[in-house]
Formats: structure tokens, C-alpha cells, sequence
């Protein structure tokens, strides 16, 4: 059985290595195949070989995602905010900089949940029944501060409810995987095509092993974020792209200790799923929805079992997420950056048609449009996180 273990967490990495550098390939999409294919593969491993796997994928996949985000401008939903800042750096030479800020980040929330998961056991119950019927007003709370500490407010304002009547439809149409093109569009083709218009050119990127930020930066992001992504953890309808959202309303964000928060939401959120998961039974992402549908019952030993294989996943999630930002960072000599652009919008409009139909080239379409407004208009992208921010309300509230 423990080899068995130890083989499902090394294929759970490699998984999350795939799913973590290949835009639009999510895990929630893994693990609901292999959820599928359970019946068959029951046949040959324990059904906790299985849970391992995906729990393992699920770890490192929060660790990798960060580099087709900075690198490609090809986010997923829990790094869609770090689309702008990484891209700063990036045309600065230090892309190789920005993702290894992300792991910073992710490596240590991972750290602090482990090390609070006994008193979250204690108390999230309670602290789940005096919460909950606050939280659709505290988003409303932060969505109005988001809007009035700004300049432009009418322009900010209008942008996010355009995105949230937006993401409004496109959640309620039926189409598969509908936050793929909804993301996409208004983060991913916007910032690419703006920066083909501006005919923008990748410097040299510089690998250096000293990151230049100050630690009390690093433990500022480091709490925000462990406080932010494991807050949302165990709520239902809430996920990272909100966290992230609250994070930044929190904390006095730059462009570093931005990229260390957003990496530590991703990651400390996938961790105390996992804790939500054993102290109230409820699943909280699609990693977890697979893995309690394998599971019947839970045990303690079940427990920390998946939390041991998720700080071995993460440790070595923290070598493997610098080893391939070199090699992106190496191969990004090689290409011309508008040839780079025009092949990832290429690769996401191919992608899209597949994962989510052929209404699915609609919503990025129009995603898109939307999407360009910010820069356009010069006002914070971050309102366009609306289109996630508006229905969680609506669900809270009505």
C-alpha cells in the first residue's frame, strides 16, 4: 500500500505538471475523468490511491499555473489577476522573477494552513454559522470600496456590472466549462491583443536567485493571503479569483508582494478545501467533489494522509515551478513576442470550440470586448472580476 501511495503522488505531480502548463486544462477537468474512468480503475488500485492522485495533481497544478499566466497571458481561474503585473515584468526581463514571487507565496500559505489545520478543526464549524449570512455583503462591502478608492468610478462601476450581467449569462447557459472562454476573453486575448497593438518586445530574461523584496512584504502577502484563501475555503460559491479580490482590498498591493499574495490564495485555498472537506463534509472544489465521491467516509487517518501528501507535492511543486520558469524563460529568446501572442490567441480560440462548444467562441468573443475596456479606458482591470463577484452576490443575497 505505501509504494502504491508513493506512485500515485509521483503520476498526481506529473498530472498537475500537465494540467498547470497547458492553458485550459483545468484540474477540476482530470478529476472529473477520472471519476468517470472509477469504475474501471477501481479494479486494479484502492480507492485512496486515487484520492492521493488528484489531491497530489491539485497541489502542484496551484504551484505551475502561474507560468502560462505570466509567461503566455494564458491564465485559469485562480490566477487571472496575476495576468497584468507578471506581464509588467516580464516585458521587464523578469518573468523568471514574477513566477518564483508566486511560489513564494504558494510554499508558505501552504505552511501556515498546515500548521493551523488543528485549530481549524476546532472552530470552523462555528465560525461557518456566524459567517455565512454576512458573507454576501461583505463582498458587496468590497466591491464598493473597490470602486470608490478609484478615480474613474463611473467607468469602474459601469465595468463591473457589464462583467457581472456577463458572467451572469454565460454561467447559466449551459455550456461546458463556461469559465474557460469567460477568462480567456476578458483577461487573456484582451492583454495579448493590446500588447500585439503596442507592438511590444520581450527583453532577455534575466535568472537571478536573490528575489528583491522585503520580508515583511513576504509575511504581509504570506498572512493576507493564508487568511483570504482559506476564508473562502470552506464557503460555498466562493473560490481563489474572489479571495484574491478581498486580498488586494486588504493589502496595499505592488506588483511583487501582489504576485506573493495571489500565489498564496491559489494554494492555501486548495489546502483548506481539503481540511473543509474533513471537518464539515462539504466539498469545496472540484478536486474535492472527486475525491468525496470516491471516498464514503473520511477518516482521520485518511486525513492527514492527504495533508502529508500535499506538503510533499508542494515541496517539491517549489523546485519543479523554477526549473520549468528557466526553461520558459530560455525559450522565450527564441520566439518574437508577436509571434508568441498570435500563437497562444491561436491556441485558445482552437481550444475553445473544444472544451466549451461552439458557443463557447461567443462568450470569448464578447468576453474579449469587454475585457479591453480597462486598459483601454485606463481604469483597473480588476473590476472585470464582476463577472465572478456579481452572481456569488446574487446567490448570497437572493
Amino acid at each position: 500500500m505505501f509504494l502504491e501511495i508513493l506512485i500515485a503522488t509521483a503520476l498526481g505531480i506529473g498530472a498537475g505538471i500537465f494540467t498547470g502548463l497547458t492553458p485550459g486544462i483545468h484540474v477540476n477537468l482530470v478529476s472529473a475523468t477520472l471519476l468517470s474512468l472509477s469504475g474501471w480503475l477501481l479494479g486494479f488500485v484502492d480507492v485512496v490511491t486515487l484520492a492521493v492522485f488528484i489531491i497530489a495533481m491539485a497541489v502542484v497544478h496551484t504551484f505551475l499555473n502561474a507560468i502560462p499566466s505570466i509567461y503566455l497571458g494564458a491564465p485559469d481561474t485562480a490566477q487571472v489577476l496575476t495576468v497584468l503585473p507578471g506581464h509588467r515584468m516580464l516585458l521587464r526581463g523578469r518573468g523568471y522573477e514574477a513566477v518564483k514571487l508566486t511560489v513564494i507565496g504558494s510554499f508558505w500559505s501552504l505552511l501556515v494552513i498546515l500548521a493551523v489545520a488543528p485549530l481549524l478543526l476546532l472552530v470552523m464549524g462555528t465560525l461557518q454559522n456566524i459567517l455565512q449570512p454576512f458573507i454576501g455583503w461583505l463582498l458587496v462591502a468590497v466591491v464598493l470600496w473597490m470602486i470608490y478608492r478609484e478615480e474613474k468610478r463611473l467607468v469602474e462601476g459601469f465595468l463591473f456590472l457589464l462583467s457581472g450581467v456577463l458572467g451572469l449569462i454565460v454561467l447559466n447557459i449551459g455550456i461546458p466549462q463556461p469559465l474557460f472562454p469567460l477568462l480567456s476573453g476578458l483577461f487573456g486575448l484582451s492583454t495579448l491583443i493590446i500588447s500585439l497593438n503596442e507592438k511590444a518586445v520581450i527583453p532577455p530574461q534575466r535568472i537571478q536567485q536573490r528575489t528583491f523584496i522585503q520580508k515583511r512584504q513576504v509575511i504581509a502577502s504570506v498572512g493576507v493571503a493564508s487568511l483570504v484563501g482559506g476564508f473562502v475555503g470552506f464557503f460555498p460559491g466562493l473560490g481563489s479569483a474572489q479571495a484574491a479580490v478581498i486580498g488586494t482590498q486588504l493589502l496595499n498591493a505592488e506588483n511583487k508582494n501582489f504576485l506573493v499574495l495571489v500565489g498564496g490564495i491559489d494554494t492555501a485555498n486548495m489546502v483548506m478545501s481539503l481540511v473543509t472537506f474533513y471537518a464539515l463534509d462539504k466539498a469545496r472544489s472540484g478536486a474535492i467533489v472527486a475525491v468525496r465521491e470516491l471516498l464514503e467516509v473520511i477518516t482521520f487517518q485518511h486525513f492527514v494522509l492527504f495533508l502529508v501528501v500535499a506538503l510533499i507535492s508542494g515541496g517539491l511543486a517549489v523546485w519543479l515551478t523554477l526549473f520549468f520558469a528557466k526553461k520558459f524563460a530560455q525559450w522565450m529568446k527564441l520566439v518574437r513576442y508577436e509571434w508568441l501572442c498570435v500563437g497562444v490567441i491561436a491556441l485558445i480560440l482552437v481550444l475553445v470550440p473544444v472544451i466549451s462548444g461552439w458557443a463557447g467562441v461567443l462568450v470569448v468573443i464578447v468576453s474579449t470586448l469587454v475585457g479591453m475596456i480597462a486598459p483601454l479606458a485606463n481604469v483597473s482591470r480588476s473590476e472585470a472580476m464582476g463577472c465572478l463577484l456579481l452572481p456569488v452576490i446574487i446567490w448570497f443575497l437572493v
